[in-house]
């Protein structure tokens, strides 16, 4: 059996420069990736299948979707995987068996424990770690271009979460430059258990482009960084304000922001006792939390 991580992404700045004729974004943003997050799972096996399992498994389908193999997930046609690919692994497995099409059938697990539609890569970085996992299986270097190629066309962090590491990201976040991380820094992540669709933040965004990314270290960029789809995600997701607010006021908490289009905000803080002191405020809030580091 091959397990591959899928760590939670982080954008620790995210600066949104212009609207682009084909629908997205120029962006420059600060990747960076906690230690923890999701686990992809593959194993050999007579044909292909997904199972999910964890907390969060239920919001990627029905029951029986989540419990057993579905008959949609019979391939269509020679070099597919799954007939009718409806998420991010199923697409990313589709688009490596059309390159790879000798790799033998495997049953994929995903174990879901980030919430869906976050803001924090769950989906994008399931992808990413179904794309190593097969590279592994049929003997495909970890820095090979056709894995980015395959990358690209399923979402926009898809190639940040396969490279996993700190770098900043440019056009539509896909060309990205590796940077030196912080690897160990306390990380808190929270979630108010509100789902915001990513198109209408965008569309909510007000077209003012606020300048670039600074210069220097990666906190010092980040400190003097923003995300420009906080106060468009507040519009849809008021919470999301509140818990930037506790994050803002908590003891020791060095950085504090909306990551990705929300609706889940994150802070680095000075401790780990910090961290976990802000986690129990949160949690008794009834919010989702994941106190974790930086990876």
């Amino acid at each position: 059996m091959i397990i591959e991580r899928a760590p939670a992404k982080i954008n620790l700045a995210l600066h949104v420069r212009r609207r682009r004729p084909d629908g997205y974004h120029d962006l420059e943003t600060l990747f960076a990736f906690a230690r923890d997050g999701d686990t992809v799972l593959v194993a050999p096996a007579e044909e292909w299948s997904l199972t999910i399992t964890g907390p969060f498994a239920g919001a990627l389908g029905s029951p029986a979707e989540v419990e057993a193999v579905s008959p949609r997930l019979v391939p269509a046609t020679a070099g597919e995987a799954f007939a009718v690919p409806d998420n991010l692994i199923e697409k990313a497995a589709n688009a490596f068996t059309r390159v790879f099409p000798d790799i033998p059938p495997q049953a994929i697990t995903l174990d879901k424990h980030l919430p869906v539609a976050s803001g924090i890569g769950g989906g994008s970085a399931d992808a990413a770690a179904t794309l190593r996992a097969l590279a592994r299986i049929a003997g495909v270097a970890s820095g090979d271009p056709r894995l980015t190629a395959m990358a690209r066309p399923l979402g926009a962090d898809v190639p940040a979460c396969l490279l996993g590491r700190t770098s900043i990201g440019t056009g539509a976040g896909e060309e990205l430059a590796v940077i030196e991380g912080r690897p160990g820094i306390p990380l808190l992540l929270v979630n108010p258990g509100v789902a915001v669709s990513t198109a209408a933040v965008f569309r909510a965004w007000d077209g003012v482009d606020r300048g670039a990314l600074r210069d220097g270290n990666l906190i010092e960029r980040a400190l003097a960084g923003r995300n420009d789809l906080a106060g468009p995600a507040r519009l849809l997701a008021p919470l999301i304000g509140e818990v930037e607010e506790l994050l803002a006021a908590a003891p020791g908490a060095i950085l504090s922001r909306m990551s990705g289009s929300g609706a889940t905000c994150f802070a680095l803080f000075e401790t780990d006792a910090d961290r976990d002191a802000a986690a129990g405020l949160a949690e008794r809030r009834g919010w989702w939390t994941l106190p974790t580091s930086l990876a």
